[in-house]
Parts: structure tokens; sequence; C-alpha cells
């Protein structure tokens, strides 16, 4: 686990285990605020003993941005926290989030000990703020990546945990393309120093814009090159000859997963219009 620290009392954590995921904790003397946890259990442990043995600050609230498990696995090993969450993520965790673990926990016996905890908070519509300690935490809606997802914002110190609504390459594999923009427009117009991805590195604000501006590229790009794709008859097979290069992203960040991220959103795309034309049948 790599740590970093962003601001005079915010630590970014990120997993060496898987993906680059990261986590935040913003540390007040009242406690701490925890934004996500890590993929594997000894991972979010090390953050727990970092935190709460290192820097005295037990964590009170646990804030899961999304359901998605590789964010949300080690929520249990904080039972004295509130968590925090958007409603549907709670609906998410529910349903989906204890059919995925129980199926990672037949693959993965790191696994063996986790369960799902479903948020105590929930925000309905609109923004949510948490104060502790005289920081001010914000829960902004950002669907796209998830119906669910939120972006969380410490004005005091502008920095905003953009979770995967920002991430090394755009993901809508579990979203919407229309959503994800608008999602990423939004964190554009924020005033802050510093945007913490869902994994990789932290941008820095003279690379907010530019950054922003191509993920929204990058989607518009792979809407176009899919549709026409379509139009020509191209079976599924044919997405393989979009390679992530020629729609403007690197291969290279998350140890190379990004390709996989990018066939899966065209896999996406693809499928949505044919349910679309079939829809229209």
């Amino acid at each position: 686990m790599q740590r970093e620290r962003v601001a005079d009392d915010i630590y970014v954590f990120t997993s060496d285990l898987y993906a680059q995921v990261t986590a935040g904790a913003v540390v007040t003397p009242a406690g701490t605020i925890l934004i996500d946890t890590l993929p594997f259990p000894q991972e979010t442990l090390e953050l727990k003993e970092m935190v709460e043995r290192r820097l005295h600050s037990p964590v009170r609230y646990v804030v899961n941005t999304h359901y998605h498990a590789d964010h949300t696995i080690g929520t249990c090993l904080f039972p004295d926290a509130a968590v925090v969450a958007h409603s549907a993520c709670r609906r998410l965790l529910d349903t989906i989030g204890r059919a995925g673990l129980e199926q990672s926990q037949a693959q993965v016996p790191e696994l063996a000990d986790i369960f799902v905890v479903l948020p105590d908070i929930v925000l309905e519509e609109g923004c949510l703020n948490l104060h502790l300690g005289g920081k001010t935490v914000q829960l902004i809606p950002s669907p796209g990546h998830s119906q669910d997802s939120v972006i969380v914002l410490v004005p005091e110190d502008r920095v905003l945990f953009a979770s995967d609504t920002v991430m090394p390459v755009p993901t809508l594999i579990d979203g919407d393309p229309e959503c994800l923009i608008n999602s990423l427009r939004l964190v554009a117009s924020m005033p802050v120093d510093n945007v913490v991805q869902g994994h990789g590195e932290v941008i820095l604000r003279g690379e907010i814009n530019h950054t922003i501006d191509g993920d929204i590229r990058y989607l518009r790009t792979i809407q176009k090159k899919v549709a026409q794709l379509a139009q020509r008859g191209d079976g599924v097979d044919a997405l393989k000859q979009i390679s992530i290069e020629s729609c403007g992203k690197s291969r290279i960040p998350m140890n190379g997963l990004v390709v996989d991220l990018h066939s899966a959103n065209l896999r996406k795309l693809y499928g949505n219009i044919v349910v679309d034309r079939t829809d229209c049948r």
C-alpha cells in the first residue's frame, strides 16, 4: 500500500494489490472520515493502523462512494463507524453486492471473514454534508460510472475525492456515457487543487482541466467509433479494431488494466446499440 499526504490532514492510500484503488482519510481532532476502503483486508487494516494508532484519530465515518466491491469491501473492518452513501448504493449493496461477495469468497480465501455493511446514513437527493472536527465533507451525486456514484469534496482544503467518476480511462460498464460526461463536467467546474481518482495517481490543479477534457473526448470518440462500426453491420469481434490509443488514451496506467476496461466500454456501447435496435422492431 502506498501513502500520500495531499493536505495537512488529508491522506490518500493506494493499493499495491489490485488496480491501484485509492481510499482517503480526512483526519480531524474529533476523528477521521474515511472515503472508501481498499480491495484486500490486509491493506485496509494497514490503513486503519496508520490512522487510528499512529495518528490517534478513530474512524467515525466511512463513506462508500459507490457499491463496487473494490471500494466497499473493507467497510466491515470499522464496526464503530457510521457508514454514509447514496440510497441507491445501499440498495445495490444489499442485492448485487451480497451476491458478488459470495462469489468472490469462493475464489479468494482472504475474504472469508468479510461481510456486507449497509449504510446507516443515506443521501436521497441533493447533497449531504458531514461536519466533524472543523471539517466539512460534502457528498455530491455523480452518476455515470454507476448509478449510485458520489464524489466527495473537502472545501476547506480544496480536495476532491472523485472516486471512479475520474479514472485513467473513464469506465461505464455499469453506467451511462451521457451521465458520466455530465458528472465529469461537474468535476471540472469545482474550485479544487487536487482530484483523487478512484484508481491511480492524484491529479494536480494544473492538470485537472486537461485530464477532464481528455476523458470527455475519449467517451465521445468511443461512442462515435462504435456507432460507425455497428452501422456498417460489423459484429462484436470488430471492436478489436478500436485500440485504446486511437481513442486518445494510453495503455500503460493501472498496470495495463485500462486496456481491459476500454474493451469492456466498447462492448457495453455495442450492446446498447443492439438492444436499442431490437426494441425498435
